[in-house]
């Protein structure tokens, strides 16, 4: 019996449902978009928002494959909410945000676990801009949470939101901060890997509360040529960019966290492991014309975001490379595709 991942499963959804155009985008990108080609986005009588776009999005959070050791309720709830979001400012994405939240709950649960679960869903409302509209309920084995979100867009023309398939050669590849916490973090509740001080602080912050880069997302999206958001781990989703968008991706400048390598070597650990293929990072990685970069910069520095080049884009076939070494000996070797993938092995 041939088994298959959740790559897989996906390919197979859009192998077999392609010929219907309602689906098109389906489990190509970070978000399904519908445009409304129709809508303007005011009306000039009585100033009411019409949106020129519909941005849909859903997530599910699983007890066994996605909760840490060390979780709260609250925290479990707000981590389901924090990767619709995520996926919502890789795309420029505003809130308010409408969400329907559907629940498996084990019997075990205690009223006070799942008045936790409430609290968190409180918290992810009032700080992503959320309305909670409705759901379901249901009795089962794991905790489940499926969140569906839908967010507005008052882009003219759907095209213009940024996919992952929009990078172009002499494009720069830029990611909203530094990567290895959440690895870091994981190995440390679940591991007990040796850390200390501010790096450890960091790392488990990371994990029981992540922070998606909203306004990062919300402020330049507009200059993406494609974008993504890295819950999955920065090598796939640097992969996902370099394949759709047909062309290869290198990566000269490692957006290594600070601590990582030395959390690494303290602990026989591999740092690049932990910086490119950990996942449960909630950055954004895009790819932006390198004529803009300066309007960017400008932009992210007035702002107060940090906006970090990694990289360039060139012509290919779908490969990353990484170009390591010192100034007067660099070597570009493959970079593993690798990630977090459900249902893998």
């Amino acid at each position: 019996m041939t088994k298959l991942n959740e790559r897989d499963i996906i390919d197979l959804f859009i192998s077999e449902l392609k010929s219907d155009n309602t689906i098109a985008e389906f489990g190509k990108d970070d978000v399904a978009i519908l445009s409304l080609k129709d809508a303007k986005t005011k009306t000039s009588k009585n100033n009411i928002f019409c949106p020129a776009s519909i941005i849909l999005k859903c997530d599910m959070l699983l007890g066994n494959t996605d909760i840490p050791t060390g979780m709260k309720p609250w925290q479990i709830a707000r981590k389901s909410i924090v990767a619709c979001v995520s996926d919502l400012s890789a795309k420029g994405v505003k809130p308010p945000y409408l969400s329907l939240i559907s629940l498996g709950i084990p019997r075990r649960y205690s009223k006070n676990e799942i008045k936790g679960l409430i609290i968190g869903f409180q918290i992810a409302s009032k700080e992503f801009g959320i309305k909670i509209v409705g759901g379901d309920t249901n009795e089962s084995n794991e905790l489940i949470i499926d969140c569906s979100m839908l967010g507005f867009s008052n882009v003219n023309d759907a095209a213009n939101i940024p996919r992952r398939s929009g990078a172009k050669s002499g494009d720069l590849v830029v990611v909203s901060g530094e990567f290895g916490y959440s690895s870091s973090g994981l190995k440390i509740l679940m591991n007990n890997a040796k850390s200390r001080g501010v790096f450890k602080k960091n790392a488990i912050l990371s994990v029981v509360k992540p922070k998606p880069r909203q306004k990062f997302g919300i402020t330049l999206a507009k200059y993406f040529s494609s974008s993504i958001d890295s819950s999955d781990g920065l090598a796939i989703s640097l992969y996902e960019l370099a394949r759709q968008s047909k062309v290869n991706l290198l990566i000269d400048n490692t957006p290594s966290a600070k601590g990582v390598v030395d959390f690494a070597q303290n602990n026989g650990l591999d740092a690049k492991e932990l910086i490119f293929h950990g996942g449960e990072e909630y950055e954004i990685v895009a790819t932006i014309p390198k004529s803009k970069l300066n309007r960017i910069r400008s932009v992210a520095r007035k702002s107060k975001l940090k906006l970090l080049v990694i990289g360039k884009v060139e012509k290919g076939d779908g490969k990353v490379f990484l170009i390591d070494g010192n100034d007067t000996m660099k070597e570009a070797s493959l970079l593993d595709d690798r990630g977090y993938v459900h249902l893998n092995g």
